[in-house]
């Protein structure tokens, strides 16, 4: 009876714990070592506009457009742009016909203007130093340009941009005949893939 009772108290005290120290000291290395892991592979989330402080928020506002069939459609100042040289003049909206829409750059950042889709067909962005002469409304079928200003005031060569706050109309060159009273949808993508859609009612006027 003695000889099992001292080899029970030899094992109990065989088996001590770690001392508090020692275990806070590890618990300190293992969140330390964890943080760093964690830190390592979240800071590829963070992009260069976040770092930088710069917002990469864009917001393009819609106003209205002009898509009646008539040979000079109206800016979104207010004034007539130059007439077309395209269509046969008649009521509906044709090939080589014009339709022009009005944005607004809402963002505190410039914008750049990339893909534009309408009515299932893309157009894709002409300098204004290859239109020509603007006043013979020199635009190839199938493209698009920017009208900051009439009766002739184009955007700049390069891309399209459009400055913070800014409001111009971007003309369409159409790519096939459209029927009035069809509602079109109007797809802009940006340079940083935002997208903005709109519905053009053909043959009729809006803002």
């Amino acid at each position: 009876m003695k000889t099992t009772t001292l080899k029970q108290k030899e094992l109990r005290t065989s088996h001590r714990a770690v001392a508090p120290i020692i275990a806070t000291l590890l618990l300190v290395a293992i969140a330390v070592v964890g943080g760093t892991i964690i830190f390592v592979f979240a800071q590829g989330f963070f992009s260069s506009s976040q770092i930088s402080g710069t917002p990469n928020i864009e917001s393009v506002k819609i106003l209205g457009y002009d898509a009646r069939a008539v040979t000079a459609l109206q800016a979104h100042d207010g004034n007539l742009m130059a007439p077309t040289s395209g269509g046969n003049n008649d009521s509906n909206k044709d090939r080589d016909e014009r339709v022009a829409i009005y944005l607004t750059n809402d963002s505190v950042q410039k914008i750049v203007l990339g893909e534009i889709s309408f009515s299932g067909y893309v157009y894709q962005y002409v300098e204004a130093p290859s239109l020509g002469d603007w006043s013979t409304g020199n635009i190839p079928i199938g493209n698009y340009t920017v009208l900051t200003g009439t009766p002739d005031t184009l955007l700049a060569s390069g891309a399209g941009e459009l400055a913070p706050g800014q409001t111009a109309t971007v003309v369409l060159d159409l790519d096939s005949d459209l029927r009035v009273g069809r509602s079109s949808q109007f797809k802009l993508t940006t340079s940083n893939g935002n997208v903005f859609v709109g519905t053009v009612s053909v043959g009729q006027q809006s803002g």
